[in-house]
């Protein structure tokens, strides 16, 4: 069923449904401003709202692009997905979403506006949700102690949100889930508000930790903390049968880590479940542990140490006790209790001493809940289904509530809700365990120090118990890529199948198994991830790259079969191979543009190496990267004579400077403006001819969304859910360039020849009053800028810096130069050759750098790709001519 976003009918709450696999076309300013009019367009059909995939899981600590030890110089390289998320700050658009996807953030959020999440925004939307249900007569504040309902000002975002997606995924995926669970969710809905809104504000701390009952009491929207515990803490009775459609015999039945049993509860209490002392003492505060200790009369210096000592101490007694020992009087006092002692066996006395420990302990923290665990687990499961990723918080949550309600116009483009994001049960719970393997090897080789052997030997042992399944995954993907899919949906659909999470191991494991020397076993491992082309596409560069690095300078060595016996004849050999590979590589379509020059590279060398005559050889010329020019520009730095300037969050002395505005226009005392230092260099600039901007890559991304608007919003089965995305769903994967591949192929042909700027006139003509939201666009860039940047920029570099966006988008955003610079030379147009735009000037990037700074690997990154696509690029060092202190 196709619906126009303006033209169809709102139910009760003003919003349109959408049923399972149903179309809608969103974006009508008409539709978004009757759905942001009424509040209680919350309350009403959700279908519409799901998820999306992870755009990166945990950070990776393997290089995506190897070192080359040459000694004719290093490419740049990028060391890891965390330095690819972290290099860059976000640079928030004023009127769109984020350019950038924080670390953390699920795609779904990415994909949507740019709104307010702060406190006063939420409280906002509780107060007008209360004020429109008061006028709906739906809550009656004098009955709230014995309905226990919300009433007006006291409606919760969070608890909205929690009920969203777990209504949402119910409505469209309830078949992944059996019996048992869908009990529990039917028990889930039958809680009042109150007992909902505290287990949402619990679950959100992503732990099923043990509270204290009494800190429990600040949450205003209880208003009896018992009754609400009382709730969460009754045992309800769950269906005999264990499952519907998966049997524990069947594949993945093994799968899940934990279960419901006959009875349940959303709750459990410290008196039935907290047993040891370990346990209960680890609950208790520094301070209440060293009052505890002195009665124990054991000692510490931290609360580690208080802890290791207090159970050792249990221990011992206990070991004395399990010998025979007693305690006797000095002065025979106490007979009776001696006596009596005697006939206790060890193991009551023991016992008795680890109880009244406990009472002690349990006396200091009173009653303590948490959230049971396997219903945490499943509603986790819930979050993941409607996310599609494991990195949604609490701001997750609120994000989708306050974006639908925004005041935003939207591009128009065909929403679908599929329901074949995971086609079965067992698919979710494998992607489940893949996605915990995938953890587990991130845990090894990222969050516990250097790994060393022993950690490379664990991440093998993991590989090694997932690659036949990783293989036959890769076979049954193969065939439904060649038999099902018929829109390109299969990109974006694989990152939901556990080859997915299974192919980044076997990635980690190739960078393991050169670490550990085993060449011959990566090399094996790099040919079989590079002879499948689903999965990671984006890291074919590299793998490329390695395997043609281990050809040049290793194989020879390790080679089981050598075809000669002379060592010259096998390094020959296996170079001409690594010639092979290189050619390979350059001729594949989903080897990215910025692992280009490296492979060129060594392949002109190989040939060099080989002696092939000249005329055989290859000549990459025509792409020989221009050098930075060096730019110094001489100003007055200013410096506080506060020396104990912090940085963000604390983290040591910031290294950003300040500097006087000579050149600049000067403030309202008429005195020189007290500016960065790229603004310093940005007026410089400008008093040589130059116009310019400091964006640090906003105005790369306002043109890509300008010059890519269609093809943004063409039709792509699963990546547009909601009325509401400012970009796909796959935008921030490595799906997006694959699925487009012809309308990005076609689209930079129609720039590198010169219709850049007719795109950018048709865009800003058709969207610029609605401004409506899309990623990366900021409208308060003025156009005639952008017409005059885009005429300077020659169209072949303007193609190639749009494909190394396009190829992907999320790892391209960052490292950009903090200055774009333009200047109109007259005289010096050059008409494109089919007459449709004119080059009017030059183009500069300028990489601004004061004595604190030094160039990333993102940096450096672009700085290659704009000087390899005849870009200028200048590298302008900011020299202090003088140093004033300022107060």
């Amino acid at each position: 069923m196709f619906t126009s976003g303006s033209g169809s009918s709102p139910d009760a709450d003003g919003v349109t449904p959408l049923t399972a696999g149903s179309y809608s076309v969103a974006g009508d300013a008409s539709a978004a401003a009757a759905a942001a009019s009424s509040v209680s367009c919350i309350s009403g059909s959700i279908s519409e709202l799901a998820s999306s995939a992870s755009a990166g899981g945990v950070s990776s600590g393997c290089s995506d692009i190897d070192d080359d030890e040459d000694d004719d110089g290093k490419e740049p390289v990028v060391k890891s997905e965390r330095a690819l998320d972290n290099s860059t700050e976000l640079d928030l658009d004023g009127n769109g979403p984020p350019a950038l996807v924080p670390h953390g953030q699920t795609a779904f959020e990415s994909s949507l506006p740019q709104v307010a999440t702060d406190k006063e925004a939420i409280q906002e939307y509780e107060a007008a949700r209360a004020s429109q249900a008061a006028q709906d007569g739906t809550t009656d504040g004098a009955t709230r102690l014995e309905n226990r309902q919300w009433v007006p000002g006291k409606s919760s975002i969070y608890v909205d949100a929690f009920n969203l997606a777990l209504d949402t995924v119910l409505k469209d995926e309830s078949h992944l889930f059996d019996v048992k669970e869908r009990r529990v969710f039917e028990e889930w809905r039958a809680l009042d508000y109150e007992t909902q809104y505290l287990y949402v504000r619990l679950f959100l701390r992503k732990a099923a930790t043990w509270h204290r009952v009494e800190r429990l009491g600040y949450y205003g929207d209880i208003s009896d903390v018992g009754l609400a515990i009382a709730s969460l803490l009754e045992q309800r009775p769950l269906p005999g049968r264990l499952s519907q459609g998966l049997s524990q015999d069947e594949p993945g039945g093994e799968m899940q880590e934990w279960s419901l049993g006959d009875s349940f509860a959303f709750a459990d209490d410290s008196e039935s479940y907290i047993k040891t002392i370990e346990e209960a003492a680890s609950l208790l505060s520094l301070d209440e542990l060293r009052s505890l200790a002195k009665d124990a009369k054991v000692q510490g210096k931290n609360k580690p140490d208080l802890l290791r000592a207090f159970c050792r101490m249990s221990a011992q007694q206990s070991g004395l006790m399990a010998l025979g020992l007693r305690r006797t009087s000095t002065n025979g006092s106490g007979g009776g209790h001696e006596s009596q002692s005697r006939h206790q066996s060890p193991e009551k006395q023991d016992l008795n001493r680890n109880s009244h420990f406990l009472a002690k302990v349990l006396a200091i923290t009173g009653p303590l809940i948490r959230l049971s665990e396997p219903v945490f687990k499943l509603f986790e499961r819930v979050h993941l289904v409607f996310y599609r990723s494991t990195e949604w918080t609490e701001k997750s949550l609120t994000t989708i509530i306050l974006a639908k309600i925004s005041r935003r116009n939207f591009p128009s483009y065909l929403v679908c809700r599929s329901t074949n994001i995971f086609p079965s049960r067992h698919r979710l719970l494998e992607f489940e365990h893949s996605m915990r393997k995938e953890f587990e090897v991130d845990k090894i080789l990222e969050f516990n120090g250097p790994p060393g052997e022993e950690g490379f030997c664990k991440v093998l042992d993991v590989f090694e118990s997932i690659s036949e399944r990783w293989r036959e995954l890769l076979r049954e993907e193969e065939r439904r890529e060649a038999s099902v899919y018929e829109f390109g949906e299969g990109g974006y659909l694989r990152r939901f199948n556990a080859a997915h999470a299974y192919s980044r191991i076997a990635h980690k494991t190739a960078h393991v198994l050169g670490r550990l020397h085993r060449y011959k076993k990566e090399h094996q491992l790099l040919s079989e991830l590079l002879s499948q082309r689903l999965f990671h596409p984006a890291r074919r560069g590299s793998w490329y790259q390695r395997k043609a690095l281990l050809e040049e300078r290793y194989m020879w060595e390790v080679d089981p079969d050598p075809p000669s016996t002379g060592p010259e004849a096998q390094k020959k050999h296996w170079q001409r191979i690594a010639v092979a590979t290189c050619e390979t590589a350059l001729e594949d379509p989903d080897c990215h543009l910025i692992y280009h020059y490296d492979l060129q590279k060594r392949l002109t060398k190989l040939e060099k190496r080989l002696r092939i005559p000249r005329r055989l050889q290859h000549d990459f010329g025509h792409v020989k990267l221009r050098q930075p020019e060096e730019h110094t520009v001489h100003g007055v730095q200013l410096q506080s004579d506060d020396t104990n300037t912090k940085g963000k969050a604390g983290r040591g002395p910031s290294t950003k400077t300040l500097w006087l505005d000579e050149l600049g226009e000067p403030g309202e005392n008429g005195h020189p403006l007290h500016v960065s230092v790229e603004e310093m260099c940005l007026s410089y600039y400008r008093s040589q001819g130059w116009k310019g901007y400091h964006s640090e890559g906003g105005i790369l991304r306002t043109l890509f969304a300008y010059l890519f608007f269609d093809v943004l919003f063409v039709y792509i089965p699963n990546v547009f859910q909601t009325e509401y995305q400012t970009c796909p769903l796959d935008l921030h994967t490595d799906a997006f360039y694959p699925a487009r591949a012809s309308e990005i192929n076609h689209r930079l042909v129609e720039i590198a020849n010169g219709g850049a700027e007719k795109l950018l006139r048709e865009v800003d003509e058709r969207e610029r009053e609605r401004r409506t939201c899309v990623v990366g666009l900021n409208w308060d860039f003025e156009i005639d800028d952008l017409l005059e940047l885009v005429t300077c920029f020659n169209g072949e570099a303007l193609a190639a810096v749009c494909k190394v966006m396009a190829q992907d988008y999320r790892a391209r955003g960052g490292g950009v130069p903090d200055l774009v610079l333009w200047r109109v030379v007259q005289g010096e147009a050059q008409h494109s050759a089919d007459g449709e735009g004119t080059r009017m000037g030059e183009v500069l990037f300028a990489e601004v750098k004061s004595a604190n700074d030094r160039l990333s690997d993102t940096q450096r990154l672009w700085i290659h790709v704009l000087t390899g696509a005849g870009v200028g690029v200048a590298l302008c060092n900011a020299v202090a001519k003088e140093v004033r202190t300022i107060g």
